[in-house]
């Protein structure tokens, strides 16, 4: 008989990993933050406007994505639609493109836009360290440019989706992926595919060095904790890296600098209150200093990824508030571009 397994650490209340390298993802914290992360599921038919579909990509790989698609109303134009590539967050270690607090807010947006959605489904650490998150979200984007080439069917995408105004959109880590993303595909002929801007919310960039934000909001909200965020990134970054890396300080010494990536016309959201305030705004400040195209969006008196908490969204009028200038903010970025 096997010797019983043991604990190596737990995460907050989001993850126990084993000395054998399985992790629990069970949520052991409050009914309240397990309503949001309580799967949705799919739905073909049109509910409030929208449908959803979820798609494997890859079966070895288990990569998949889940497809937001607006309703065409008789009388709407036959203009095809932008597309929205969604990076979901969780520190590389946690979260599903299938949970409610995603799809509260990606319905929401899809609907504001009437852009198609992608959502991707990246593989985890610390069973599949970075770059395994990067790598799937290349392929997807690869799938997406087989699709425009009509190399792939998806009745979803290929005779509805405007391929020339493709935008990423990433909460959290997931911000860090667009980032990657859009850098790689500045150095890619990807044809007929063509990024018309990033949005990056409340990304996941950091360094080694303790910032001030960090150490006055050490524990901002359920969603982010200072112990998080050093212990998902320990899970998640290559052995023997520190956050100095590129994957989580793209505007550090050891990243390629700012001003010889290609990157696209750039929307950066920062919640006031969040304990990484501080490294995103330099990442902003290097961005502009780069010479890129950036905006900057600050949300004042809330923390991070406050807009996927429908909870709060609901009881606090203010949060309710910057979630809804948020998204208008989105939507007026993706019609400008």
């Amino acid at each position: 008989m096997d010797a019983e397994k043991r604990i190596v650490d737990q995460i907050s209340d989001w993850i126990t990993v084993y000395d054998d390298g399985t992790v629990d993802r069970t949520w052991t914290g409050s009914p309240e933050i397990e309503l949001l992360i309580k799967p949705v599921a799919a739905h073909d038919e049109f509910r409030d406007g929208i449908s959803i579909r979820d798609l494997t990509i890859d079966t070895e790989s288990g990569l998949a994505v889940r497809l937001y698609v607006p309703e065409r109303k008789p009388s709407d134009n036959d203009d095809k639609l932008p597309v929205i590539v969604h990076f979901h967050g969780g520190g590389f270690c946690i979260s599903e493109p299938d949970w409610f607090m995603y799809y509260q807010f990606y319905t929401r947006l899809v609907r504001s836009t009437g852009a198609l959605c992608v959502s991707v489904k990246t593989r985890l650490s610390p069973e599949h360290r970075l770059p395994a998150a990067i790598d799937d979200s290349y392929a997807v984007f690869l799938w997406l440019h087989a699709v425009a080439r009509g190399e792939l069917s998806e009745s979803c995408l290929g005779s509805k989706a405007d391929f020339r105004r493709v935008f990423l959109i990433g909460d959290s880590s997931g911000g860090n992926l667009v980032h990657q993303v859009a850098a790689w595909a500045g150095t890619q002929d990807l044809g007929p595919v063509q990024i018309s801007g990033c949005v990056i919310l409340h990304p996941g960039f950091v360094r080694a060095k303790r910032s001030r934000s960090e150490l006055e909001n050490a524990s901002d909200s359920d969603f982010l904790t200072l112990d998080m965020v050093d212990k998902f990134l320990a899970l998640a970054l290559p052995i023997g890296s520190t956050k100095d890396h590129p994957f989580t300080c793209p505007m550090g010494s050891v990243a390629p600098p700012l001003a010889g990536v290609k990157l696209p016309p750039t929307m950066v959201g920062v919640a006031e209150k969040d304990l990484i305030h501080d490294t995103q705004i330099e990442y902003c400040e290097a961005m502009k200093k780069a010479g890129k195209d950036i905006e900057v969006l600050i949300s004042p008196g809330v923390t991070h990824c406050f807009y996927l908490n429908k909870i709060a969204i609901d009881k606090d009028p203010h949060v309710g508030a910057q979630s809804d200038h948020l998204l208008t903010a989105i939507t007026d970025f993706i019609e400008r571009h």
